[in-house]
């Protein structure tokens, strides 16, 4: 089992020792810690806000931005009722703000009509339609002619649509409005500087400057008094303004990526025919097609449907479920279809919905808290409060030693006289010595430790789109490093999801040629062309001029459709000869789906399609090649014996059945027929089709990576066991056919069937589940994560979002997925490729990785600052690096670190490495090290040059003050070209070669040359501003000398063997020892 986890504990209970088996008494220590939040995919607001009480913040407003914001949902419900009571009134309102902003043109992002009373070139007018869907006046649609009268007056056709050309959409578009809405706009770059300069510290600081500012113009002029406050006060400006323009850069990130996730692809039908499009695009008068998991885009009339129920919570606010049929038509915009099937004709869109009147109004809420945030505000706590009591301590030294009379300038004369010196002096000396104090905090908070998480998560999230991967919650980028086990989809995740029939058995018999009609009695055919057109989700359009017919519909309808075409089948001719008068949806419960159809002659025929061996099993009799009735017997054996045959061969097999029924057993009224369950015994077998799926080209090598990197891959299926073993084998993810027994193939009932105990022991061992539900994969997904696993799901439908909730990650499907799917899902693949979910896996590593070579990099600096101005505060009453300096400092290692090490790009060593576990310190002994051996070199370095530096750089025979400021920029110096030099190490923490790699990232390497140049220009030319003079090229030499000696150091510390108990471990080890010899 992967190393990475062996400490997570929080995946799930567990039943007794074992991987992830943690003692009590961590556990006591865990669950007493505020900032232990392992996974907060499901964290109670109580849990959230908790953490957030217990951490040292000097600006909430900056460092929880992009958390949850607790009181959102409470307003969005407040919203929500208010819209639902005064939706007229919220609209006039919205359409006079954006008349005032000039939004009204069509080249606009939200287009609204020309005159909302009128229907301009149609028979109803705008508010007509929004005044019968708001009220849902089923009175109003009656008087209109039923959704046939409204189709006529909106100029559409029920069956094939509007005309779909430019001229028409747009003609839609000025008369009832787009299908977009004003969105609030983002917080502005003045917003953003509003929000850095909240920082306590820096207010503090500002004061200081200006009182400092004050007094020296008092008593020094202007020439030469403004210098030390207006150069604290222009160091401040800077850090503001860079954090600023960084926060806003992250901010536009955020919001295109949210622009991603509302742009959902839909089908629609235009002349005749399916074709995609944006929800953006929809206009009144399209006809758009639900099915399960779809999201209702927009206003509309049920034209008609088949046992349609749609989920209205995101509108009413009540988790029930309402089913639509004639007597209920009206369909809300933003609500989902929990079942069946139906279609719509589209009656309002845009801002003149209810759901598009509360997306205008409430501004979304994206932020969340992400178990690496919350980890890092616990460290940033720690070191803020070792931080705060060396400041204090600075703070009291210092005024200490000035009121004592032991503080002297640098010619030596005593600072403060009892009786003699001026208040001004005394109030000068006591700013400057708060000023130290207050920048101590500043460096010693480590505020950018938190955001340093949101920098490289927005810095991923954007990459990751290049590689086919929406992120949805940022928790899920760090997750996914830990991830230890995926459970993969089969069709169109591993295969190609491009299918087509390449073997047929009809009437117990092989077809070959397989597109040969000949073969076929007529009435075999005919009962075959009726089942596969009426029982199906997808659609034949045949171009009028002729040329190749289109097949719309899933991969499967399509194959299915595409052989029947080439066996001569007319699609709307078969359609118009028989009516459809229920059906059952293909359900991955039953796998599979049932039309009853009533012929012109009355007779009434239930159609099965579904899985091969399920269907096979409810046939008592089949139709033979010349159309006769022949009772099953042993040909059941001989067409079992052909799906496993075709099986073995990686072919989903697919039954098409039928069964002739009595007129009088159909339900007469509507409400009777939604509930109606098809007849589905005693059938008549009429097909088998064996469909290919070929394997995605490179997945062999995907699943190839994440078992080196210690990653076990599960493929879960509907698919018949034998086709699952046969794929599973072809793409890698079983090695041989020894592997090949229970339980590392197993069925979903077996599965399900087993106890609760024994599913926990089993799922381990499960490499390929058959014939899974979805509620099979949520079980094996608990068993899994009770077991210590870190599970990543894929999901496509909308049966799978219990298991994609469940899961530490839920990946759905971008093509194939449904949007109930995409909600509950954390990343969506957008090309449904595996390829795909191991880059996010790779990116899920890099994120953890990058955080670390940060948190490395700022503890050295934040160790090393403290250290040597305490030190130098005890013994000189002085500290070597003043306010302005250690603001610099606090910009290259706040922001410029943050931007350099955050951003790096990830590697091919972090797939041969375990997973992380989430409960592993964040601190390993591997930083530690590396942290302890730069920090002592560097406070050896200065603490030598701050007591014997005027020995070793030669000016004891320079005047005092000029020699006491070389030496203090000789410090300055070197401790920022240390932390420069530093940074190349920081990037490896665990190789020996350190510039492996380097020069591709070119935002690292402008960021080290910018610093660099700046180092060289603050001390060369801007001495007045922060007390530095110029150094001459041997110093300069010597300081970059110093610091370079920190790359032979790094690679020698790195022969230093480390424990493998985790340094915090040890060190609580005594405080556990006490606790429980006190418990017993």
């Amino acid at each position: 089992m992967p190393g990475g986890q062996r400490e997570d504990l929080e995946a799930g209970l567990r039943s007794g020792p074992g991987p992830g088996f943690e003692d009590p008494e961590n556990s006591e220590v865990a669950l007493a810690d505020p900032f232990d939040i392992a996974d907060t995919k499901n964290a109670s607001h109580e849990t959230l806000r908790r953490w957030r009480q217990a951490a040292l913040v000097l600006n909430a407003t900056r460092r929880f931005r992009y958390t949850l914001d607790l009181k959102m949902e409470e307003q969005k419900d407040q919203r929500r009722r208010m819209i639902r009571s005064h939706a007229q009134v919220i609209r006039a309102a919205l359409l006079f703000r954006m008349a005032g902003e000039q939004q009204l043109d069509l080249a606009a992002k939200v287009a609204t009509p020309t005159d909302i009373g009128a229907g301009g070139d149609y028979a109803v007018g705008l508010e007509q339609l929004a005044s019968m869907n708001r009220d849902q006046n089923v009175s109003t649609l009656m008087r209109y002619g039923g959704v046939r009268g409204i189709s006529d007056l909106l100029k559409t056709n029920v069956e094939t649509g509007i005309s779909g050309d430019e001229a028409d959409i747009a003609k839609r578009r000025i008369a009832f409005g787009s299908n977009t809405y004003p969105r609030k706009k983002g917080k502005g770059f003045l917003r953003f500087l509003w929000d850095a300069v909240q920082d306590l510290t820096l207010i503090i600081l500002i004061v200081a400057a200006a009182a400092s500012l004050a007094l020296g113009i008092k008593t020094e002029g202007i020439e030469e008094g403004w210098y030390d406050g207006g150069s604290i006060a222009f160091a401040v400006l800077l850090v503001i303004f860079v954090t600023a323009i960084s926060d806003y850069r992250q901010s536009l990130q955020f919001q295109n990526l949210n622009e991603e996730k509302r742009n959902i692809q839909l089908e629609v039908m235009r002349d005749g025919r399916m074709v995609n499009v944006s929800i953006f695009d929809i206009v009144v008068g399209d006809v758009v097609p639900l099915r399960i998991g779809d999201q209702v885009p927009a206003d509309g009339i049920l034209i008609n449907g088949h046992s349609l129920a749609i989920d209205e919570s995101s509108m009413t606010g009540e988790s029930k479920i309402v089913h639509k049929d004639h007597k209920s038509p009206f369909l809300m915009s933003g609500c989902k279809v929990a079942d069946g099937v139906g279609t719509m004709l589209v009656t309002g869109v845009g801002i003149n919905t209810e759901w598009g009147l509360l997306m205008a109004t409430i501004s979304e809420d994206t932020g969340e808290e992400t178990p690496l945030q919350v980890r890092l505000n616990g460290v940033a706590t720690f070191i803020g409060i070792v931080g705060l009591a060396v400041a204090l301590s600075v703070l009291t030294i210092l005024l200490a030693r000035y009121f004592t009379g032991h503080t002297r300038n640098a010619d030596g004369q005593v600072q403060f006289i009892r009786g003699k010196t001026s208040v001004s002096d005394i109030v000068d000396g006591v700013i400057k010595i708060v000023t130290i104090a207050v920048t101590i905090v500043v460096v010693a908070v480590p505020e950018g430790l938190p955001l340093a998480v949101t920098l490289t998560l927005a810095y991923s999230m954007r990459k990751m789109m290049a590689d086919k991967a929406l992120v949805r919650r940022l928790s899920a980028c760090e997750t996914m490093g830990s991830a230890t086990t995926i459970c993969s989809d089969k069709t169109g995740t591993l295969t190609l999801n491009q299918m087509t029939v390449v073997e047929a058995y009809v009437g117990g018999k092989k077809i070959d040629p397989l597109d040969s009609s000949s073969q076929l009695h007529g009435s075999v055919s005919s009962l075959l062309y009726e089942g596969i057109a009426h029982n199906t989700q997808g659609n034949i359009y045949t171009p009028k001029g002729g040329g190749d017919v289109e097949v719309t519909g899933s991969p499967t309808e399509k194959a299915i459709l595409s052989w029947a075409v080439k066996l001569g089948m007319k699609f709307d001719e078969v359609r118009a000869d028989s009516k459809d008068i229920h059906v059952f949806p293909f359900n991955s419960e039953k796998k599979r789906g049932g039309v009853a159809i009533k012929r012109a002659n009355s007779d009434v025929y239930i159609h099965w399609k579904g899985a091969a061996e399920i269907v096979l099993a409810s046939c008592t009799r089949y139709l033979d090649l010349e159309g006769n009735l022949q009772s099953m017997g042993a040909e059941k054996e001989s067409l079992k014996q052909a799906i496993d045959d075709m099986a073995s061969r990686s072919l989903r097999c697919v039954a098409i059945a039928y069964r002739p029924l009595d007129a009088d057993t159909v339900p007469s009224d509507e409400e009777s027929l939604n509930k109606w369950e098809l007849p589905e015994d005693n059938l008549v077998f009429l097909a088998i089709v064996g469909i290919k799926d070929p394997c995605r080209p490179g997945v062999k090598e995907a699943v190839r990576i994440c078992t080196l990197a210690g990653v076990k891959v599960r493929m879960v299926t509907g698919d018949n066991i034998q086709t699952a073993r046969a794929i599973a084998l072809e793409c890698g993810i079983l090695s041989s056919e020894a592997d090949v027994a229970e339980p590392v193939v197993i069925e979903g009932k077996t599965f399900r069937a087993l106890p609760e105990k024994e599913r926990e022991q089993i799922a381990k061992k499960i490499t390929v589940m058959g014939r899974s539900s979805p509620n099979d994969k949520l079980l094996l997904v608990q068993a899994l994560r009770k077991g210590g696993d870190v599970v990543a799901v894929t999901g496509d439908g909308t049966n799978d979002a219990p298991a994609l909730h469940e899961a530490d990650i839920g990946l759905a499907m971008g093509i194939s997925g449904t949007e109930v799917a995409k909600e509950s899902s954390d990343i969506i693949i957008l090309d449904d490729n595996f390829a795909s979910v191991v880059k996010v896996v790779r990116w899920g590593r890099s994120v953890y990785a990058n955080i670390q070579k940060f948190i490395q990099f700022q503890l050295t600096v934040n160790v090393a600052a403290l250290v040597i101005n305490v030190l130098a505060a005890l013994t000189s009453g002085d500290v070597p690096l003043n306010a302005v300096q250690l603001l610099w400092v606090n910009l290259i290692m706040d922001t410029l670190g943050a931007l350099a090490l955050a951003t790096e790009p990830p590697t091919d060593e972090l797939m041969h490495r375990s997973p992380v576990g989430r409960r592993e310190p964040l601190i390993t002994n591997i930083m530690w090290r590396n942290l302890v051996v730069q920090a002592v070199y560097q406070i050896c370095v200065l603490l030598v040059l701050n007591f014997c530096g005027k020995t070793v750089l030669h000016l004891n025979d320079e005047p005092a003050e000029h020699a006491n400021k070389v030496k203090n920029t000789m410090i300055f110096n070197t401790f920022v070209l240390c932390q420069i030099f530093n940074e190349f190490n920081a990037r490896k923490p665990e190789e020996m070669n350190v510039f492996a790699g380097v020069t591709k990232n070119n935002l690292f390497m402008a960021i080290v040359g910018m610093t660099a140049v700046l180092q060289v220009i603050i001390v060369e030319f801007l001495g007045k501003f922060t007390s530095t003079v110029r150094l001459s090229f041997t110093l300069w030499l010597v300081s970059v000398a110093i610091g370079i000696v920190s790359w032979p150091l790094a690679v020698a510390g790195k022969l230093i063997p480390v424990p493998r108990t985790p340094m915090s471990r040890l060190c609580m080890k005594p405080f556990k020892r006490c606790k429980s010899s006190r418990a017993s």
